[in-house]
């Protein structure tokens, strides 16, 4: 991996960790509906406009079924499970939640494929398990009222990522720009409904919306973007590692920005996390050439 991609793999780890902290600071105004609305309509004319600029065509009459199916399982879904989450847990709590999705997808992809579950995938499950309750048994935000549907809310978003991984593999191929631009405009219509089920809660100031603003367009939009170069450069393997920089990110910037408190649980929670991960997923990633 050279400079330049070692660069673009920091600059997604930190755009993606941020997105716990835009969620936290939004979510408890605008509620889990219309900021979700907002995240994936602002991708989705994000992602027109740079399509326009490309020439990149979506072929909607082929492959809507596809967009219909991704677009739940990787965006509309798991997003408003974790902006419902974000109203109650710390932007770090979030962040290392959402690292157990490639753990959960080892063992989806398992299943789907009817293969014999591995021992070190089983010693990899246990492992991030005790990470997640080492860390939301110490830290204080589990108190508060609503923490442990918030917690199950944020488990459940990891694992529809993970549905949408295994779906994709074995879904006919489309390329990966057309995933992320329809996917998002099937998602966009699909969280229309939870506008009903969650209202505003407050009122939305400026400050709020360009959290919401900063949500769709990089956090989404330009995240993808950045996540395909890299595929594209130096192949899926290697480009995963951005799921186990995020959690650094996410708990540096609600210790920075939010002031959230960063204990001793914190850092070995994630820790154990993405140990765990590693460990169910088998991976290793490889900087000196391209991978497949």
């Amino acid at each position: 991996m050279n400079t330049a991609n070692m660069l673009r793999l920091v600059l997604l780890a930190a755009i993606w960790g941020s997105s716990f902290l835009f969620m936290r600071i939004s979510a408890p105004v605008l509620g889990p509906g219309v900021l979700i609305e907002c995240r994936v309509a602002f991708a989705a004319l994000f992602l027109f406009l740079v399509g326009l600029v490309l020439k990149k065509k979506l072929h909607l009459a082929e492959h809507w079924k596809h967009y219909c199916i991704l677009g739940f399982f990787n965006s509309a879904f798991p997003f408003l499970l974790f902006a419902y989450a974000a109203s109650t847990l710390t932007a770090s709590v979030l962040s290392v939640l959402n690292a157990t999705a490639p753990m959960w997808g080892a063992l989806i992809g398992a299943l789907w494929s009817r293969q014999a579950i591995a021992p070190k995938t089983i010693v990899g499950l246990v492992l991030g398990t005790c990470g997640v309750a080492l860390l939301v048994g110490f830290d204080a935000v589990t108190t508060r009222p609503g923490a442990g549907l918030a917690i199950g809310a944020a488990l459940v978003a990891a694992i529809s990522y993970s549905v949408a991984s295994a779906y994709a593999k074995q879904a006919k191929s489309v390329e990966p720009f057309a995933n992320a631009h329809g996917s998002m405009w099937a998602a966009t219509i699909m969280v229309i409904p939870a506008l009903l089920l969650f209202p505003m809660r407050g009122t939305a100031t400026i400050g709020i919306m360009g959290a919401a603003l900063a949500l769709g367009i990089l956090c989404t939009g330009v995240a993808y973007i950045l996540y395909f170069k890299l595929i594209e450069d130096v192949g899926t393997t290697s480009a995963l590692t951005v799921t186990f920089l995020n959690p650094l990110f996410g708990i540096l910037w609600g210790a920075l920005f939010l002031g959230e408190v960063v204990g001793w649980y914190t850092i070995a929670g994630a820790a154990i996390v993405i140990s765990g991960t590693a460990l169910v997923t088998g991976f290793a990633p490889r900087f000196g050439r391209r991978t497949a």
